[in-house]
């Protein structure tokens, strides 16, 4: 019980971090995601209101089964990452090469000429050579491995206990 409690949260904390990351390095250090960025945070936000339903319905026997597919969506994010990764490595092309931000309202000519001109295959920033889509390879697909390992732990502990 106590590995799927760790589960439980873990689904919470992971997507939360990482988006909570995301954002932060987007509206204060002014890291623009592209647009393969953008694909990255759908699944987290998944994954975050699907732990936060595992977490108001823990005594019911759907908060596993949420927890699971939290996971799943974790790994999911982590997956484009990889790929966003590959990319900007220069392994592979992407599908897309450049987005956009445009603020909404105003003159639309004038938010075209200003907007900053995001590349998908330009890592912006790095980190022992790691780019920040290569962190969430590594973060969600662990963190996904660790959440479905402490799933299959604890229906174990249940089973022989």
């Amino acid at each position: 019980m106590i590995l799927s409690r760790a589960a439980l949260w873990l689904s919470l904390i992971i997507p939360g971090a990482l988006l909570g990351g995301a954002l932060i390095s987007q509206y204060v250090f002014g890291l623009y995601p592209c647009e393969m960025c953008m694909w990255q945070r759908w699944p987290h936000w998944a994954a975050f209101f699907l732990g936060l339903g595992a977490i108001i319905l823990r005594n019911n026997k759907w908060s596993g089964v949420l927890i699971v597919i939290a996971a799943l969506a974790i790994a999911t994010s982590g997956m484009i990452g990889g790929f966003h990764a590959g990319v900007e490595y220069g392994w592979w092309e992407g599908i897309t090469s450049c987005a956009t931000n445009l603020p909404a309202g105003g003159d639309m000519l004038d938010s075209i000429m200003n907007a900053p001109l995001v590349r998908c295959d330009v890592a912006p920033w790095t980190l022992f050579g790691i780019s920040l889509a290569g962190y969430n390879f590594l973060l969600s697909v662990g963190g996904a491995m660790l959440i479905l390992i402490l799933m299959a732990k604890g229906r174990k502990d249940l089973q022989h206990g």
